[in-house]
């Protein structure tokens, strides 16, 4: 049976439905739309929820205007997106203050309308000071009113203990969503941690462009190597800019499709963030494949 974050409170008791290994059955959700055409439906979109993304301006390493912001916005909504979550970064450069920027994503709505919908996360590094900031106030980094937390690791260290900490959120009622573990240097030359974590009921969240080759052939292979092994939950932008790294998931779900299927692409890109915004229980969340070896990628 697959061991999941012990249960401290009335929430996360509530809320260990959404760690359990789940069949699924749903049929695809469509949007009328004038955007593009999608998986051969003419005149539809797939519904996409992104989780991660950083779109509002000059509070880290994302956009430098209100302008570039709003450019970032129409293109997710052209891409088909029709809800976004900002994640700025919370860590040692970049200082995360939730009040303020809760007004910034008002603003924002102000000048974008409801396409998409916004709503408001944290790129939540995992240091010392972060996670005893977060233990005293879970609801601080949070997706919305959710219970769910992006989770960023460091490039540069990334100590065995870790897995205590990714526990110790869980205690305070919060489900920890792994990010982009295929572009971490330190996991991918140890991808079974990751799939690990996801055993324990921890959600992965993969870069839609590692799919296409964006991040590499190494962050390419890992992305599918997780993916091989039901280890990632969902698909996210982690968008910054227009340019570089721009608000698009349909090549990432095309990709996604092609080789796994319809029904996982969309549980992937919208099923289980539509439930992570709502703090629901994730419907895709089957059991991962965890071997005895521990190299990979």
């Amino acid at each position: 049976m697959r061991e999941h974050f012990r249960e401290s409170s009335a929430l996360e008791a509530s809320a260990s439905s959404a760690l359990k290994p789940l069949t699924f059955s749903f049929p695809l959700i469509l949007l009328k739309s004038k955007h593009r055409n999608t998986g051969g439906v003419p005149g539809f979109v797939f519904i996409v929820v992104d989780i991660h993304s950083h779109i509002l301006p000059e509070v880290d390493d994302g956009p430098k205007s209100w302008d570039v912001c709003v450019a970032m916005c129409r293109a997710a909504a052209a891409d088909g997106i029709t809800h976004m979550v900002a994640t700025p970064h919370a860590n040692d450069r970049y200082h995360y203050d939730r009040e303020y920027l809760q007004g910034l994503v008002a603003h924002l709505e102000g000048l974008v309308g409801d396409a998409p919908k916004l709503s408001l996360g944290c790129d939540f590094h995992l240091s010392y000071d972060n996670l005893q900031d977060a233990m005293a106030h879970p609801a601080r980094y949070v997706i919305g009113n959710t219970r769910y937390l992006l989770v960023e690791f460091s490039n540069y260290s990334i100590p065995q203990q870790i897995t205590d900490s990714l526990l110790k959120l869980g205690d305070c009622g919060l489900t920890p969503i792994i990010t982009h573990p295929e572009r971490n240097p330190i996991l991918r030359e140890n991808l079974q941690r990751v799939v690990e974590w996801a055993e324990r009921g921890c959600v992965v969240q993969v870069t839609g462009s590692s799919l296409t080759g964006f991040w590499g052939d190494r962050a390419r292979r890992a992305a599918h190597w997780l993916l091989e092994r039901q280890a990632v939950h969902v698909l996210a932008t982690d968008a910054h800019d227009m340019e570089k790294r721009p608000p698009v998931l349909s090549r990432a779900r095309e990709a996604a499709a092609e080789v796994y299927g319809e029904e996982v692409a969309q549980a992937l890109v919208e099923i289980n963030p539509r439930a992570i915004v709502t703090n629901q229980p994730l419907p895709y969340f089957p059991e991962p494949v965890v071997e005895s070896s521990r190299k990979s990628g």
